[in-house]
């Protein structure tokens, strides 16, 4: 068994056994840099959310579900995929939305047993009442950075979800690699 195998397995090995990482090349080190700034700026984003969302009476999460049927009805892992949640997580919101009149399952007529999400009236008003101070919220952090590098910020953040999704394959975590 390798050191790092006997690590996975419990008790860690020796720190002088520890073995050495490959070295870093400069977009290495600007790829890690850029996740730890993204595990800040969600932070934030987050707790924005949250404040933005009790405007409407709804939590971050009951808003991003909701914001996966605005459009249309979506089955839950349809809005999974759509706004990055698992299907688990969303399903637990989902039941919650119904119970709370903010949305409502409808049949699906492409899926006997996956029911489709649609938002009801009331949670159109939550959205609507979030989106009061949403807009100026998000208007006036724009003004801040400026459209043109909010657009290419948004093209880059694009292009790494690409190539992220493309790095791993289906049903495959980057542990089990």
């Amino acid at each position: 068994m390798s050191t790092v195998e006997g690590a996975r397995a419990g008790t860690p090995p020796a720190r002088e056994d520890w073995p050495e990482p490959p070295s870093a090349t400069e977009a290495g080190e600007l790829l890690t840099d850029v996740v730890l700034t993204t595990f800040r700026l969600n932070a934030r984003l987050m707790e924005v959310a949250q404040e933005l969302g009790a405007e409407g009476g709804l939590t971050a999460a009951w808003w991003q579900v909701l914001g996966g049927v605005l459009d249309q009805p979506r089955t839950v892992a349809e809005i999974g995929r759509r706004m990055g949640m698992t299907r688990q997580g969303v399903q637990r919101v989902a039941d919650l939305l119904v119970k709370r009149d903010l949305a409502e399952f409808r049949p699906n007529p492409a899926h006997r047993r996956a029911k489709l999400l649609a938002c009801t009236e009331s949670g159109y008003w939550a959205i609507r009442r979030i989106a009061l101070a949403q807009r100026p919220w998000a208007n006036r952090i724009g003004a801040e950075i400026g459209a043109d590098e909010l657009r290419k910020v948004r093209a880059t953040m694009r292009r790494l979800i690409t190539a992220l999704e493309a790095d791993q394959p289906a049903g495959v975590s980057a542990r089990g690699r």
